[in-house]
């Protein structure tokens, strides 16, 4: 199919007009009249102009199938409201219980073993082909029930450099977006283990391997839309077909859109985390879209005045293990093996690399992460982050200083920096 694409001269994205102008172009002959679809969608941790999107399609088909519901995929962040996710599809009062009042709000329930269906396993010997060696072990694989209630499942959510698995988007809105606990541990970890800055911003990785063949255990007809977003959050391109051939489609729009290239490495990073990002599970990415460009011994910020807690689903656990490097963990397996590995995952990506002498019992970070956010000085030490408040800073004060060592990022966490070099 066809990608949309807007003129790079045309600052505010995509009209809605060609959107549906596309979309009825390129999408009707899905023949989907009469049948039961499942949109799968994010939730409010990534930006995108899905209304427009969604209403598109809603404008084509909605009156055409028999059924029409949309599920959250939250992977294991906390539900959303109905008030929210009508917020995410861009709908009014109004729209949601008039022309979209027959359309039912999902969330997935990770952690709910009712709600999940095991659909397959992914054999050793496919597990050490994708990931390059590095691990060897059946993964049992599952998925949210309720898709085999359609007929069809229609992705639609946008694309941008990730930690995990390269790139978002396509097959990662099923894995982990609406699957079981051991799949989402599994390849969270095979990510730490190959380490962030190795994977993030790579379009062909060990994760998206596992991510694609977790989706072809799914036995039905699956299409996705992708979005790419420019600076503005505006719509700058769309894709549509498999996931597959829609992801393929996309990441090397967003490679142009979403990687800034910087010459030298950064002693200091204020990174500004938007609200969007309520906790630190989702605030990292404040840390891992910068750590490429931080120097060695250097120190980042997150900046997130309105952060409260570190997870509502996690922290629990995060606080018994704390943020350190992945050596620190890995050194220690038998230690650490029983917590969940996409805990650990996250607990590395955010601290960052590093290294762990087991005889000494000392770690040593590339570099110092300090959170200056409500969370009080007391749980930063416990979980091992620094700490600073952040009445203390004024992100201003830190602009148009990148000659000095010092980057100011204002809305940080989705914008991947690398150096020029790599």
């Amino acid at each position: 199919m066809d990608i949309l694409r807007s003129d790079e001269l045309d600052a505010e994205g995509l009209s809605a007009d060609q959107v549906r102008e596309w979309m009825n172009k390129e999408c009707r002959e899905w023949h989907l009249e009469g049948k039961k679809l499942l949109l799968i969608v994010p939730d409010q941790t990534r930006t995108a102009p899905l209304g427009v999107v969604f209403k598109a399609f809603c404008n084509l088909w909605l009156d055409r199938v028999q059924m029409l519901d949309v599920m959250i995929a939250l992977g294991t962040h906390p539900p959303m409201s109905e008030g929210g996710i009508c917020k995410r599809l861009e709908l009014s009062t109004e729209e949601r219980y008039g022309r979209y009042g027959k359309v039912r709000f999902f969330n997935h329930e990770w952690d709910k073993t009712a709600q999940l269906c095991e659909i397959g396993t992914l054999k050793s010997r496919e597990i050490e082909e994708a990931s390059g060696g590095l691990f060897a072990m059946d993964v049992k694989v599952q998925i949210n029930r309720r898709i085999f209630d359609y007929d069809r499942i229609i992705i639609m959510g946008p694309v941008y450099p990730h930690e995990v698995v390269g790139f978002s988007g396509g097959n990662k809105y099923l894995f982990p977006g609406i699957s079981g606990a051991e799949i989402i541990n599994f390849f969270h970890w095979l990510g730490a283990v190959v380490t962030s800055p190795k994977i993030i911003g790579k379009a062909h990785t060990p994760v998206r391997a596992v991510v694609n063949l977790a989706a072809g255990l799914i036995d039905m007809p699956k299409s996705c839309f992708c979005l790419v977003t420019d600076h503005k959050g505006n719509l700058a391109a769309l894709t549509a077909g498999t996931p597959e051939e829609a992801w393929e489609q996309a990441w090397p729009v967003v490679e142009k859109l979403h990687v800034t290239y910087k010459s030298e490495p950064f002693k200091l990073i204020i990174s500004c985390a938007p609200e969007m990002y309520d906790e630190l599970w989702v605030a990292g990415k404040c840390m891992y879209k910068l750590e490429p460009v931080l120097a060695q011994g250097g120190e980042l910020i997150i900046y997130a005045p309105h952060l409260e807690k570190v997870s509502e689903v996690h922290g629990e656990k995060i606080a018994q293990v704390g943020y350190h490097c992945r050596d620190f963990f890995l050194k220690q397996w038998d230690r650490y093996k029983m917590f969940p590995w996409g805990v650990l995952a996250h607990c590395t990506h955010v601290s960052g690399g590093g290294t762990y002498d087991p005889n000494t019992g000392i770690e040593t970070p590339r570099a110092r992460v300090i959170l200056a956010s409500k969370i009080s000085p007391e749980h930063c030490k416990k979980i091992n982050l620094g700490y600073c408040n952040p009445d203390s800073i004024n992100p201003e004060d830190y602009r148009n200083r990148e000659e000095e060592g010092i980057l100011m990022v204002p809305r940080a966490g989705e914008m991947l920096f690398r150096l020029k070099e790599e």
